[in-house]
């Protein structure tokens, strides 16, 4: 306990600066201070908008993302509405009945290798260089915007 108290009296003293004249250090010795709300604050990359929070949200999208963004919100939460853990199928047809091509759908399995109900069941659309990607689980709904892998798709392996 003792050795416990001496290390934090060390550790306090060291922070504390003296001049030879046995006047107080000088004003530019210390660091300024600065307001909590001018604390040190994390840099966000270029085109991100922060929260509140400050924490980083997603750039916006351009005007077809968004509006894709959209259209993927509303049908995986109609689908979600009516059954809150749909299968593929029923995945596939709301996003194409919602008037996304195929050719740019991705829908990943709603049953496991081994027979078993996933969790969740996830879709993506391509758009550009982006990927809408939305999830349902137990009910609930979470799209989001992604770039595009290197391989042209949206989902890894796809």
């Amino acid at each position: 306990m003792l050795l416990l108290a001496a290390s934090m009296l060390a550790v306090a003293l060291a922070g504390c600066t003296s001049t030879d004249s046995g006047s107080p250090a000088s004003p530019s010795a210390s660091p300024a201070a600065v307001p909590a709300s001018e604390a040190a604050q994390p840099a966000t990359p270029a085109g991100t908008a922060t929260t509140a929070t400050g924490a980083a949200a997603e750039p916006e999208p351009d005007a077809a993302t968004a509006k894709l963004k959209d259209t993927v919100t509303n049908a995986l939460q109609g689908v979600a509405a009516a059954n809150p853990k749909p299968g593929q199928e029923q995945l596939t047809a709301a996003l194409t009945g919602a008037g996304i091509p195929a050719g740019s759908l991705q829908v990943s399995a709603s049953r496991t290798p081994t027979g078993l109900e996933v969790d969740a069941i996830e879709a993506a659309a391509l758009q550009g260089a982006d990927c809408v990607i939305g999830q349902i689980r137990d009910g609930s709904v979470v799209v989001t915007v992604l770039p595009v892998l290197a391989t042209g798709k949206c989902f890894v392996g796809g």
